[in-house]
């Protein structure tokens, strides 16, 4: 089955379901475009009070990468998939002035790390696992993903995810500051729903009004980010790592990365 995003309105609340059945709810191009569009009309939907995003059983494992051969190794495509795609639905998220609410289970690997990084409450259930081991596919961390997922876990858990490939449980991203609350499996929707019923019960334009001001405040814009380092990012797209780190995955093999 092909991924979608899902969405659902009850009344004020909107839930979001990253769905890919038997792929651990990675992420495909077609799902990012879709993640993009549905932020945007939740953006436009003056009766919301909040958002719950959330996959079943796994938030999300990535990006889908039985699709990489078919763009990863070309700059051009390799750009277009990064700055439009991926970015265009985060950026979605990033200005959704509709608070967004992260119901975490299972794994939050890379893709996932970055959805999680675009809300303002993360609650997850205490056998979720964060990180991000793209290296051991060959490639970085997109630069404006990057400062994204810094700027929400922290530079030292950042780094630890990307250049250790580190898998962290949710205890430790809590201690570290990623998780507002860590709730056993059985308790994680009972959580979100009490977080949810208590922002009901506030001024939803207050609400939007302090997203707003939140962005303005924010050291860093994301959107504007090293626009010099963007220009030459996806020079990589032809090497033999990067080709190395997605073939192995893709024939189930270890890597075996040139010198």
């Amino acid at each position: 089955m092909t991924g979608h995003i899902a969405c659902a309105l009850a009344g004020p609340l909107a839930t979001v379901e990253i769905a890919h059945p038997g792929k651990h709810n990675a992420m495909s191009r077609a799902m990012w475009r879709e993640l993009r569009a549905v932020f945007e009309q939740i953006q436009q939907n003056e009766s919301l009070t909040a958002v719950v995003i959330y996959g079943k059983q796994h938030f999300c494992a990535g990006g889908d990468i039985s699709e990489y051969t078919g763009f990863r190794f070309q700059e051009g495509s390799l750009r277009d998939f990064h700055e439009n795609d991926v970015w265009g639905g985060l950026q979605a998220m990033l200005t959704c002035d509709v608070p967004i609410l992260a119901k975490i289970d299972g794994n939050c690997m890379g893709a996932g790390v970055e959805i999680a990084s675009c809300c303002d409450i993360r609650i997850a259930s205490d056998h979720a696992r964060f990180g991000a081991p793209i290296a051991k596919l060959g490639f970085p961390m997109a630069p404006r993903e990057a400062a994204l997922v810094m700027r929400a876990v922290g530079e030292l858990t950042a780094r630890e995810m990307l250049l250790s490939a580190a898998v962290l449980d949710a205890g430790e991203m809590k201690q570290r500051g990623f998780l507002n609350q860590v709730v056993g499996g059985d308790l994680l929707e009972s959580a979100v729903h009490a977080c949810t019923e208590r922002m009901r019960s506030l001024a939803p334009r207050a609400a939007r009004l302090n997203k707003q001001a939140f962005r303005v405040l924010a050291p860093v814009d994301i959107a504007q980010a090293a626009p010099e380092l963007i220009a030459s990012a996806y020079r990589y797209a032809d090497s033999p790592e990067h080709r190395e780190g997605v073939t192995a995955f893709t024939e189930k093999r270890l890597p075996r990365f040139p010198p």
